[in-house]
């Protein structure tokens, strides 16, 4: 479960992330919307210990994100769009290696799991090319399973099938489905809304770094009077000030 807690963000004096609170269920998955620059990703890295909060705090699976980071941080895996967090010289399965070495997850079990996750992400043929030499969707596939190879409670998923071809972003939806399944807790922002209307049981929309609304697409949709993903979203941030 993620629970956020009056979360604040300033850069020097410029407000990122204005007192922000709500909880994400344990077996949830909630979309995080908001226009670029509204404090998405910034809320993100914070829960991710990336970032340290001005003031508030989270929990995240119970843990402290101020009081404990290194704790919460094993809690949680990360993938941010645009950041693939890969070393280009090692290959794809020794960049999965070294990350799940880092949560100290015995090689055998890291060998099982890569094995796992390069037949769900169809990736066995380029398992042992270097990252650098590998396309974006190749990189984001990659990524994705470097992101959960130590089996967190919680994902952090920013534009997570961004640059991925058609078939690469059904294998990844497929397998946040399966997280759900699992129990998983899973934070994502995304821009693209049928995605959002596929994986979504709730959705927080934040604006100039305040959360202005959060529920069920079927709830926000009767309450503002849509059908449409899109004129929702306009609803919601539109003329906001």
């Amino acid at each position: 479960m993620i629970e956020l807690k009056q979360l604040v963000k300033k850069f020097d004096k410029a407000l990122a992330v204005d007192n922000i609170s709500f909880t994400v269920n344990k077996g949830e998955i909630l979309g995080l919307l908001g226009e670029n620059g509204a404090g998405k990703t910034t809320t993100l890295r914070m829960l991710a210990t990336m970032l340290t909060p001005t003031s508030g705090t989270a929990l995240m699976a119970g843990v402290d994100i101020v009081k404990d980071p290194i704790k919460a941080r094993s809690r949680v895996g990360i993938l941010f769009g645009g950041e693939s967090g890969l070393y280009d010289r090692l290959t794809v399965a020794e960049n999965i290696r070294y990350f799940g070495e880092l949560n100290d997850i015995p090689l055998d079990v890291i060998k099982e799991r890569t094995k796992k996750l390069a037949d769900i992400f169809d990736m066995n043929d380029y398992l042992d090319k270097r990252a650098g030499k590998l396309s974006k969707g190749m990189r984001q596939k990659a990524s994705f399973a470097r992101a959960i190879i130590h089996d967190p409670d919680i994902l952090l998923l920013d534009e997570p099938t961004s640059g991925m071809d058609v078939s690469a972003i059904r294998d990844v939806q497929d397998f946040i489905m399966t997280l759900k399944n699992q129990g998983k807790t899973v934070l994502f922002s995304s821009h693209t809304m049928s995605e959002v209307e596929k994986l979504c049981d709730r959705i927080a929309v934040i604006h100039k770094g305040k959360l202005v609304a959060i529920g069920t697409l079927d709830q926000l949709k009767q309450e503002h009077g849509t059908d449409n993903m899109d004129e929702l979203f306009v609803k919601l941030v539109g003329g906001k000030s």
